[in-house]
């Protein structure tokens, strides 16, 4: 097939090595003193070795070549261990490369490897090996309560936005409700009309840091676990609405024309506006 590939210029090109680790793929190696493409199925044609390059030798070029193999080139990635995968997941995303992203998860759980967040400064890694508390858990929604009270609808944990896997299993294809925190407390029938079948993931667009790992996993729960849905659940003040902004910026990026239902709660715990956009 005809795709882009790399292209080694080999009159300019000194061996100094410095493209092969920027290769997440493992598809460069020196071999006499060379930069050598050690195989078209290795190769994805984003050229994030180009930049790397102090001799300029490294550019693209538009030739017959064998068809990149996302299942082979994980086969290489586990074995350089769990920075690797994340270089490597993180290319993919960065290119928007979301079905790659998607087939080298999937490799992932096939083979019982965890998948690592690749969010910059994420706080949910580090939280999640200091707290087992943290822990990815999925379970069923309760039809009725025992004792008469009102049956949780949760359906797994951890929900908070630093603290999510957007990759789990939960959440393919599932329809997601983006909560402000403050909203279960405000209205009392949070669960029945809000959390009923959806998936949830709760944050404060005001107080919450870093919120570009945010972003990055709206991004990756629209692109790659293919979301059908987003409820985004805020109250009326003010500063509710970065969570809007983040919702609408994330869609724009993933290219996905997935629906949008923004409620607004009162401070009083009432529904006072209802808008998709």
């Amino acid at each position: 097939m005809i795709r882009e590939i790399i292209k080694i210029d080999e009159a300019l090109c000194d061996g100094c090595g410095i493209c092969v680790p920027a290769c997440a793929e493992g598809a460069l190696q020196i071999i006499d003193g060379k930069a050598r493409l050690i195989s078209d199925l290795f190769c994805d044609g984003l050229g994030a070795c180009i930049a790397e390059c102090p001799q300029g030798a490294i550019t693209i070029e538009r030739r017959e070549a064998e068809p990149y193999n996302e299942s082979v080139v994980m086969e290489t990635i586990v074995k350089g261990g769990v920075n690797v995968i994340k270089a490597h997941l993180k290319h993919l995303r960065d290119h928007k490369e979301f079905e790659l992203f998607a087939q080298a998860i999937d490799y992932l759980n096939d083979h019982k490897i965890p998948v690592p967040s690749i969010e910059e400064n994420n706080i949910s890694e580090s939280v999640q090996h200091a707290c087992p508390g943290s822990a990815q858990k999925t379970f069923s929604a309760n039809d009725e309560a025992l004792d008469g009270t009102r049956p949780s609808q949760l359906t797994h944990w951890p929900i908070q936005m630093h603290l999510i896997n957007p990759v789990a299993a939960h959440f393919r294809n599932s329809d997601l409700l983006l909560a402000a925190d403050c909203c279960a407390f405000s209205y009392g029938d949070f669960h029945k009309d809000f959390l009923k079948n959806k998936t949830l993931a709760i944050a404060c667009p005001k107080l919450d840091s870093n919120k570009q790992i945010y972003l990055d996993k709206l991004i990756t729960l629209i692109s790659v676990s293919k979301i059908k849905s987003i409820t985004v659940l805020v109250m009326e003040v003010p500063c509710c609405s970065g969570l809007v902004n983040l919702v609408s910026q994330a869609r724009d990026y993933s290219e996905q024309e997935i629906p949008i239902n923004i409620t607004v709660i009162g401070i009083s715990g009432n529904q006072i506006k209802n808008v998709s956009i």
